[in-house]
């Protein structure tokens, strides 16, 4: 097979990275890539948003399967250009990506087919929101830019002056620009909260292994919000008792649903969850892969991907059942000093080759370091090109041993303004009687 991947970051350098073990994988192609998947597939400089050139490209090179990675292209309609091309895409449909480029749009659709979900209210006034807030209780509360702002569109707001604050930000100031023209303001649930990623095919969807997300910037998740600063799966919190529940009062419903609103759906859906003291309940869609989440699911899977994401993108999973290893895996994220506010970037990554191997292939057994803000500078040196630059994943017997071998690993990268989180996994190493805070002492250069 000839196959594409849409996108430059981490988790698509993991897709490569799986994609690229598959027999059935001639050659692969990256648009644009980064300097990781450059190693394994040919790299085609077009913009992700250009889909008429990429939809072209694809039948010239009569590609055989389109992976898309990043929300945008698919909130563009890139499955569709590709599909007047019967070209297979592994990514749904304009219609289908609106349960991520409209936050408004996914509470509406979670409503009409009852699927857990927090209250929620849709404002385009910032009068009207203001208002709303005083009749609400002085407690936490969200408030969601209502398009697509790079996973950080999100303010858990813990007080009524913080939620306006939030407010003021998204509506007045233009944080977001038009993705916060409207906002929602949404009850604040409480719980664990877990990413259960699954594949669809249209017609039914078959969940991959639960993960977490770490979302803040800092440890003890503190700071902004961020696209993700770390990720680990399983997750023993998402209990065998509690999947059942997911399985009959989400997953069920959402293939009905696809049926009712006349959603061909083949790609990615991930679903974020929080697992209340009333039930599990959805935080939000997205229509793509998580990312760090990926990185920390494709470790763990012994299935072929490729087979997978092909017969999703022809409709037709059929009873294909997914082979998992045991243990567990993780993924940190090594950002830019300043994530996700203002970073540098251009700065010259060095990596101690007695501990590591060459950065620039990005994976070595027992890490892997996914590529995601990376670069060349003029003098083909790699360098800094974003604000998360790599994602560091490692399996092993435990979530333990993953972050182990994560964190030596790290211990060898270096660049000017190298930040990380050293908490990763604490939820599941204090359930485990594992969590050691010595990583507070490693170092944040």
């Amino acid at each position: 097979m000839k196959v594409m991947l849409i996108g430059s970051g981490g988790r698509e350098h993991a897709l490569a990275w799986k994609i690229s073990q598959s027999a059935s994988m001639d050659k692969l192609y990256a648009v644009p890539g980064n300097p990781g998947i450059e190693e394994i597939a040919r790299l085609v400089p077009y913009d992700v948003t250009d889909i008429d050139k990429i939809a072209m490209f694809a039948a010239e090179e009569s590609i055989d399967l389109v992976v898309v990675g990043p929300e945008v292209p698919l909130a563009l309609g890139l499955a569709d250009a590709l599909a007047v091309r019967k070209i297979p895409c592994f990514g749904p449909g304009a219609k289908g990506a609106l349960l991520e480029s409209s936050k408004k749009y996914a509470r509406d659709f979670m409503a009409r087919y009852d699927l857990p979900s927090p209250k929620w209210r849709a404002f385009s006034s910032l009068q009207d929101a203001g208002i709303y807030l005083t009749t609400l209780p002085d407690a936490p509360v969200v408030i969601k830019a209502d398009g697509l702002a790079q996973g950080k569109g999100v303010v858990v707001a813990q007080d009524r002056l913080d939620a306006f604050s939030a407010l003021e930000e998204i509506m007045d100031s233009g944080k977001f620009g038009q993705a916060g023209e409207e906002v929602l303001v949404e009850e604040c649930l409480f719980g664990e909260e877990v990413s259960l990623l699954v594949f669809s095919d249209g017609k039914k969807l078959l969940p991959m292994i639960p993960s977490q997300d770490h979302k803040r910037a800092g440890d003890g998740d503190t700071g902004e919000n961020t696209g993700g600063m770390g990720a680990y799966a399983p997750v023993s919190a998402y209990t065998p008792e509690i999947a059942e529940v997911v399985e009959r009062t989400i997953i069920k419903p959402i293939e009905k649903a696809f049926r009712g609103e006349g959603i061909d759906y083949r790609g990615c859906l991930y679903i974020g969850l929080m697992l209340t003291a009333d039930g599990p309940k959805i935080i939000e869609f997205n229509a793509r892969f998580g990312d760090p989440e990926t990185q920390a699911i494709l470790p763990l899977l012994k299935s072929d991907l490729l087979g997978v994401l092909y017969a999703c993108a022809l409709g037709d999973l059929g009873d294909t059942k997914l082979e998992w290893s045991d243990g567990a895996a993780a993924c940190v994220v090594v950002a830019s000093m300043g994530y996700p506010a203002k970073y540098k970037t251009g700065q010259l990554i060095t990596n101690d080759e007695s501990k590591n191997a060459p950065l620039a292939g990005g994976c070595a057994h027992p890490t892997m370091v996914f590529h995601a803000g990376t670069a060349w500078n003029k003098n083909h040196e790699l360098v800094t090109n974003g604000g998360r630059v790599f994602g560091v994943a490692s399996a092993g017997a435990t979530i333990k041993e993953a972050l182990d071998n994560i964190y030596a690993r790290i211990d060898g990268i270096h660049f000017d303004g190298l930040a990380f989180r050293k908490d990763i996994g604490h939820r599941e190493l204090s359930r485990l009687g594992q969590y050691n805070d010595k990583r507070a002492n490693r170092r944040l250069s």
